[in-house]
């Protein structure tokens, strides 16, 4: 947008400026014409009679006397051409005859390739020939003209640029806003002043944001309300189903009461991940922070190990961090056999830590999707195997609340390697 305004700006102002130059170039032309053209009708009328009355012996000294920048006089015939072909030449030529008087016999031809250079021949009255060949001149240009061209536009630039910025600021910090939108609804809020429409897009914005935080919060208290009512239901049902005697019918009642126990916490887990940005950031040391998660899992002896490390500190939110990996060294040890954790620095200063495991890894057009709310692969991340698929879509969304990002990506050699990216 703001490259298309200042097109159009820039280029109406050009348009306008060149039109005007044109303008006064074409009247200033038109003027200097009218004032040449009277000019050289007395001066040739006086040129020729003082000629005239000249003996002929001195008419050459006097010659360049009676020249002027834009015609001259020549002793004798001249050259033979064509007839005249412009309408000013011929204008010209009637003038001069006029002024001069038919006892001179005026006519005129053009004696060059260039129709506007032509000559005027007369008689004087002792029968010497003279002519008067006319090479009009332009219009004169000072030499400051050309450079207040260019200031004037690089002015018209200047004031274009300015113009389009004031105009698409409220939009650069809409979009900065609307990109800084989390799953929490949480943001801040546009100030609604300025023009008409960018107060009443501010005003649209806040208050969407405030039903997005809304709906959210109803989201999680429903959830919540959801799993409390729960809770007692399915206690009833397994005490029930624990004094039933044993045998397959009762391991299957617990079986799935278990299973809706699961599925009623991951979805309690999935609400208030979008509230992970309500943990104050501090800043703590990434080595440190990974080993100590490294080795409580090898403490328990998973197989569990640290491939890198970083220097330096981060500002991290460390309860929503440390539960994003838990959930990503858990699904490796569980599909991979084995997670192998590392630590790094992006391009731009942030902190990376990738989990990869040697599984069977995911297929390229699903890498997606499994980050999506219970999305299931059915070849190994089936119920049968305790997912509900939550787990990935829970770090998702704590990754976006916290500001930061998750992908997966297949390992070289087979296996998968998910990586966290923090600013």
């Amino acid at each position: 947008m703001a490259a298309r305004l200042y097109l159009i700006l820039f280029a109406g102002l050009l348009l306008a400026q060149a039109l005007s130059v044109g303008l006064m170039y074409y009247e200033r032309y038109t003027t200097a014409v009218s004032v040449m053209l009277d000019t050289i009708e007395r001066e040739v009328g006086t040129s020729v009679a003082i000629l005239d009355r000249l003996p002929a012996t001195e008419r050459p000294a006097w010659l360049e006397r009676l020249q002027r920048d834009n015609y001259r006089f020549i002793i004798g015939p001249g050259q033979q051409g064509v007839p005249l072909v412009s309408s000013r030449s011929r204008e010209l030529t009637a003038m001069i005859a006029k002024e001069v008087g038919e006892a001179y016999r005026v006519h005129g031809d053009t004696v060059s390739v260039t129709p506007e250079r032509y000559q005027i021949h007369l008689t004087l009255h002792d029968g010497s020939p003279i002519t008067m060949e006319v090479t009009p001149q332009g219009i004169p240009v000072a030499d400051w003209l050309p450079l207040v061209l260019v200031l004037q536009v690089a002015l018209l630039l200047a004031c274009g640029w300015i113009a389009v910025r004031l105009a698409t600021r409220p939009l650069k910090t809409l979009a900065q806003a609307v990109e800084a939108v989390n799953p929490a609804g949480e943001a801040l809020r546009l100030p609604q002043d300025g023009p008409i429409e960018v107060a009443n897009a501010a005003l649209a914005f806040n208050a969407m944001q405030e039903r997005i935080a809304r709906h959210l919060r109803e989201r999680l208290h429903i959830l919540a309300s959801i799993s409390h009512d729960l809770q007692t239901p399915i206690t009833r049902m397994r005490l029930r189903a624990e004094s039933l005697d044993d045998g397959i019918e009762r391991e299957r009642l617990l079986a799935d009461l278990g299973e809706m126990e699961h599925l009623v916490r991951e979805g309690v887990a999935y609400a208030r991940s979008a509230h992970g940005g309500d943990e104050a950031p501090v800043r703590i040391d990434p080595t440190a922070f990974v080993e100590s998660l490294v080795f409580d899992y090898q403490d328990v002896g998973q197989p569990v190990s640290l491939t890198g490390i970083v220097e330096g500190v981060a500002t991290v939110r460390p309860r929503a961090l440390r539960r994003v990996l838990v959930n990503l060294i858990d699904n490796a040890v569980k599909y991979g056999g084995a997670a192998e954790v590392a630590a790094c620095r992006t391009e731009g200063g942030g902190l990376c830590i990738t989990v990869s495991d040697r599984g069977p890894g995911i297929p390229e057009t699903e890498l997606e999707e499994v980050l999506q709310p219970f999305y299931r692969m059915e070849a190994s991340r089936s119920r049968d195997t305790g997912g509900a698929g939550l787990g990935l879509a829970i770090a998702t969304q704590l990754m976006l609340s916290i500001g930061g990002n998750l992908t997966l990506a297949n390992r070289d050699g087979g296996g998968l390697v998910a990586t966290v990216v923090l600013p």
